[in-house]
């Protein structure tokens, strides 16, 4: 569902990384080649519908439509980008920079600084602290990059050039401009990422309106400039997902797997869980219970020798993974969230 921002480190890497463009295929809502700088052709009929929907249905006026989208034209760097994201790098090389000294080393500053406030989230919803912060520091280097996208042109050249998420996107941008309402932020004024992610928790805007919440008291879901707000909104989001304060995360099964059923289970994605005891049996390994006795997927990340470390992936991963459904960047977190702990 989500979207999410790098630490410096990453980001710098990323930039640095060879692209190749993958130029996406059907038609899209403007039925017009992908070109750098193309103004956005607002009297198509996918847009004379986004207007009528915006006003009709959620009280814009023309006028104030006008004036946002006038002038938006296609940014062909964020359809690069989605072709090729971070989360597609070894993990080997995907994990180092986010793992880094510098990143733990802020991490636990951090967590000393607003332990209080980490208690009274912890306490609410049930999700540890360690994890909190983690996904903070991997989402916007802890409120420090927030991303360098204008996030209304990112969703609008998604919308209008790539097609198989134009309609997702679509919906994103009314979700947008219905926050921009209630925080009264100019919509072209917000930066984020490619992927149409802003502020500290890197939310994108069905994300916001879903999961976000006032902590701080103001009246406000504020995940731009509140670190309660924030770190208060990824707990709620993780809680609606299953997590569950103290309960496994993952188990190491080896560097090999030993039964046709694991094989499979690894490229079948979130469909491809095996019960516990079936792991236990196959794998010749000794697993913790899984909550509620529900089956546990089976990941590979690849490492610097070639070879792969295999995991168990208990229910409290596959949390994570609805936050960014990437293996990689889930075990991150926790690895990040145990180097945080660790004193």
């Amino acid at each position: 569902m989500r979207y999410f921002a790098f630490c410096c480190l990453a980001w710098g890497l990323m930039l640095l990384w060879p692209i190749t463009p993958v130029a996406a295929s059907g038609a899209s809502p403007e039925e017009l080649p992908v070109v750098d700088g193309r103004p956005l052709e607002l009297e198509s009929p996918a847009y004379r519908e986004l207007f009528q929907e915006l006003i009709q249905e959620h009280g814009f006026s023309r006028e104030q439509l006008e004036q946002w989208f006038s002038g938006l034209t296609i940014q062909e760097r964020v359809l690069e980008l989605m072709d090729a994201q971070w989360e597609a790098r070894p993990y080997h090389r995907y994990a180092a920079p986010l793992l880094s000294w510098w990143n733990v080393g802020n991490g636990r500053v951090l967590l000393e600084r607003h332990a209080r406030l980490l208690d009274r989230i912890e306490e609410q919803f049930g999700v540890e602290r360690e994890i909190v912060v983690a996904i903070w520091g991997l989402e916007s280097n802890y409120g420090g990059h927030e991303g360098s996208f204008s996030i209304f042109r990112t969703m609008n050249t998604i919308f209008a050039a790539y097609p198989r998420r134009s309609d997702f996107y679509r919906r994103q941008i009314i979700d947008f401009l219905l926050i921009c309402r209630e925080l009264e932020l100019d919509p072209r004024t917000v930066r984020g990422s490619y992927g149409g992610a802003f502020g500290q928790a890197q939310f994108i805007p069905s994300s916001y309106r879903a999961y976000a919440v006032d902590f701080d008291g103001s009246g406000r879901r504020d995940i731009i400039n509140s670190v309660p707000d924030v770190l208060a909104s990824i707990a709620n989001y993780l809680r609606h997902f299953g997590w569950q304060y103290g309960a496994p995360r993952y188990a190491e099964l080896g560097s090999q797997l030993h039964d046709p059923r694991l094989k499979e289970a690894v490229g079948a994605g979130r469909r491809g869980v095996l019960p516990r005891a079936t792991i236990e049996e196959v794998q010749g390994v000794e697993l913790p219970p899984s909550p509620d006795d529900r089956p546990l997927r089976i990941v590979a990340l690849e490492q610097a020798a070639g070879d792969h470390r295999y995991l168990a992936a208990y229910p409290n991963f596959q949390a994570i993974t609805h936050w960014n459904n990437s293996y990689r960047y889930a075990m991150v977190v926790i690895e990040l969230a145990e180097k945080l702990r660790a004193q």
